[in-house]
């Protein structure tokens, strides 16, 4: 029979004491099942059996464990007529799943789950019914909320969306003591993306389409070959500070979603890449230090208010800042200065490595 089979192969042959008690969580491994009973290697101590109503009780994590399998279980009665330890899988559960999750993290295997609610950090989902969260920071990129404001609610209704689609993720971080299951999209397509990144290096100039904008930059993959983005392309980001000389408030202003440009790679790192567009654009602030000096009167015209002062363009994509201190108050400096308005105003420094020029008013006596 079945029974005297698996007791012959696990019995210990030199009759060790058993130092368990009822209670006790135990390790073994799967060595045989069927439709009701499963049957547990537990080395020197002997074979467990887990049926009847433990067997009914945890059967749906029971179809999913193969021989072979490692398990942990609680015994519920050191030796039943037949020689047996029976156990208990329903308490060790947890434990179960957290192994199998351990296995699947260092197997770097890539999982199937279903989203089943988000917050504002990312999305909710389950794993052997652990629950698992899959951070934004961990979404593949075309999957990430591109809200062009930065709107939390917004980027909200953006991973609302996800709710009851399947994406296929790997286990990236799981910590069972304090019930932590982390999950990274991204984290499947690292390999392809290294493999690719070879062919490229810092300094190359590549074609590409902008696929998304955020408040942040743009995002562009590449490469497009004959004005056709290529199906195993690559994204990366260009952010708002390389999109072009100017300062750049919406990206949307630069670039548009479906875009073919050329940008050239300024950074790779960690399967990351980093992009510019005004790299491959002349620096006006070049012009500016052949122009103009310190103590110059120039004319600018008046752009924005802010906080900081007035931003004045004195030529194109150029501007310097007349700052706040310069007047008594924001109040006065807007009963002074007028949104696009053109005024004198002296220099009183100008860094052109680091794009920034000072300006004062030039007052009427």
């Amino acid at each position: 029979m079945l029974k005297d089979t698996i007791k012959k192969l696990t019995d210990d042959p030199k009759g060790a004491p058993n130092p368990l008690s009822i209670g006790a969580t135990i390790e073994g491994k799967v060595v045989a099942k069927d439709r009701s009973s499963l049957y547990i290697d537990l080395g020197i101590l002997g074979t467990g059996i887990i049926f009847g109503r433990e067997f009914y009780a945890v059967k749906e994590v029971i179809k999913n464990l193969e021989v072979g399998d490692k398990v942990y279980a609680k015994i519920v009665e050191l030796e039943n007529d037949e020689g047996y330890r029976e156990l208990s899988l329903r308490d060790a559960t947890k434990e179960i799943s957290w192994q199998r999750l351990r296995e699947l993290k260092d197997s770097g295997q890539v999982l199937s789950v279903r989203i089943t609610g988000v917050n504002k950090g990312g999305l909710l989902t389950a794993l052997d019914g652990i629950q698992a969260f899959l951070p934004v920071s961990q979404l593949a990129p075309e999957h990430y909320p591109r809200v062009a404001d930065a709107d939390k609610q917004k980027i909200l209704k953006e991973l609302q969306k996800f709710i009851g689609k399947n994406l296929e993720v790997k286990i990236l971080n799981l910590l069972a003591e304090e019930n932590k299951l982390i999950l990274s999209e991204k984290a499947k397509s690292e390999e392809k993306t290294k493999e690719v990144l070879k062919n490229y290096s810092k300094g190359d100039i590549v074609d590409g389409q902008i696929t998304g904008i955020a408040d942040f930059g743009a995002f562009i993959k590449f490469p497009v070959v004959d004005g056709e983005l290529k199906d195993d392309g690559i994204e990366g980001l260009i952010h708002i500070s390389e999109l072009d000389w100017q300062l750049v408030e919406n990206p949307a202003e630069i670039v548009k979603v479906g875009e073919n440009i050329k940008a050239k790679i300024i950074d790779i790192n960690n399967n990351q890449v980093f992009l510019s567009l005004k790299a491959l654009k002349q620096n006006p602030w070049e012009e500016v230090e052949k122009q103009y000096k310190k103590g110059d009167v120039l004319k600018g015209k008046v752009t924005k208010f802010s906080t900081f002062g007035a931003f004045v363009e004195v030529m194109p994509k150029i501007r310097g800042l007349c700052h706040i201190s310069e007047f008594e108050s924001k109040e006065k400096m807007e009963e002074q200065l007028k949104i696009g308005e053109t005024y004198d105003f002296t220099v009183l420094l100008i860094e052109p490595r680091e794009h920034r020029m000072s300006l004062k008013l030039v007052t009427k006596e």
